[in-house]
């Protein structure tokens, strides 16, 4: 039995991998602070594999991600591979930076995901095995003034996934990440409405689209195709493939 533990597993990205992985075998755990959107994750997952297991949690809060893993081993006494989805993105002029907005951000974008991945390094390393994906973005490589909380926080994890991916190498564990282009989920949504609000740019549709036309192959990414190369990365990726970072975003992310 191999286990897994998605999290941001309410909605999007985190939903259809865990239902993905569910379909290839996998016994998953979720978590996610929207209750009720993980009890939709677990119906639809019950449809594929009896055995899966939610977890509700705020993993901002002190201690809420070594509580997580340890939920998953206290179910099924082992944890093969974390996939840090889980994330949050704010828009606010920058002249109009907030504390607020910065601390919330960094505290789920890079706080959460290095307490994760330091916590299942530890199971994992016991078993000298295990694969740890992190979700970057093309933000990460680009100036946005009106986004750079977000941008600074996938900067940073990158610079951990190399980081983690260096420390847990000895112990049989691979990490790497995955930079997905323009997906249509509930937070590219809300995002890409309030950056044409800040940008004084009122008919959205165009706005979109004009957003749309960057992207070299033409499209927005389907959220199947980056949950695709995630699993390819958790069960299929050669065992020599470490602190890579693979790039999903139609062109858009291409150095």
């Amino acid at each position: 039995m191999k286990t897994a533990l998605v999290t941001g597993g309410a909605t999007g990205l985190g939903r259809d991998l865990a239902i993905r992985l569910a379909k290839r075998g996998v016994t998953v755990a979720i978590a996610d602070v929207n209750a009720g959107g993980l009890d939709e994750t677990v119906e639809q997952l019950a449809r594929v594999n009896r055995e899966h297991l939610a977890i509700t949690t705020d993993l901002t809060a002190p201690g809420a991600p070594q509580q997580a893993i340890d939920a998953v081993c206290a179910k099924w006494g082992q944890l093969d591979m974390l996939v840090n989805n889980a994330a949050y993105g704010g828009i606010e002029p920058f002249f109009e930076s907030s504390a607020e907005l910065w601390s919330k951000t960094l505290a789920i974008n890079v706080t959460a995901l290095v307490m994760l991945t330091v916590a299942a390094g530890q199971v994992m390393r016991a078993r000298r095995s295990g694969r740890i994906v992190n979700l970057t973005s093309p933000g990460a490589r680009m100036a946005l003034p009106n986004y750079a909380a977000y941008s600074a926080s996938k900067a940073a994890v990158d610079s951990f996934t190399r980081a983690s991916a260096v420390a847990l190498a000895p112990h049989g564990i691979l990490v790497n990440s995955v930079s997905p282009g323009m997906m249509d989920t509930e937070m590219q949504r809300s995002t890409e409405s309030r950056l044409a609000e800040v940008e004084n740019r009122p008919d959205l549709d165009v706005f979109l689209e004009e957003r749309t036309r960057r992207v070299p192959l033409g499209r927005r990414a389907e959220i199947g195709e980056v949950a695709d190369v995630i699993v390819w990365l958790l069960l299929d990726a050669p065992a020599y493939m470490a602190a890579a970072r693979v790039n999903v975003s139609g062109g858009l992310d291409k150095d």
